[in-house]
């Protein structure tokens, strides 16, 4: 995710949707600390593998992680998470900016808003 220009508005709701599970904060402040796989980040947070890979989904389709497949010494393929590095700044004006390049719809132009 670190890039030079600021991000468009729908890069913008991504990662602020990622960031927005405490679930998904703790993946990131631990991939932070250290690179680390699957099995062994589930076990240090607590949580299932497959909750794990749905947070971890999230993360990456918001390029805030980002995986590489590599083979321990025994042969057994493990996916191996790291935090991309990023600086976030939301002030009001970016957030202007970022609005006038949505492409998501405003929930008043979807059906059944208005109820």
């Amino acid at each position: 995710m670190s890039r030079a220009s600021p991000l468009t508005g729908d890069d913008l709701i991504r990662v602020l949707a990622a960031l927005s599970n405490p679930h998904r904060l703790r993946v990131v402040a631990a991939l932070a600390r250290e690179r680390a796989y699957v099995s062994g980040l589930a076990r240090q947070l607590g949580i299932s593998r497959a909750l794990l890979q749905v947070h971890l989904r999230k993360l990456a389709a918001a390029g805030l992680v980002t995986a590489s497949l590599e083979l321990s010494e025994d042969g057994k393929a493990m996916n191996y998470y790291e935090v991309e590095p990023f600086v976030l700044t939301l002030t009001p004006e970016v957030i202007a900016a970022a609005v006038e390049t949505l492409t998501v719809p405003d929930s008043a132009e979807q059906p059944g808003a208005d109820r």
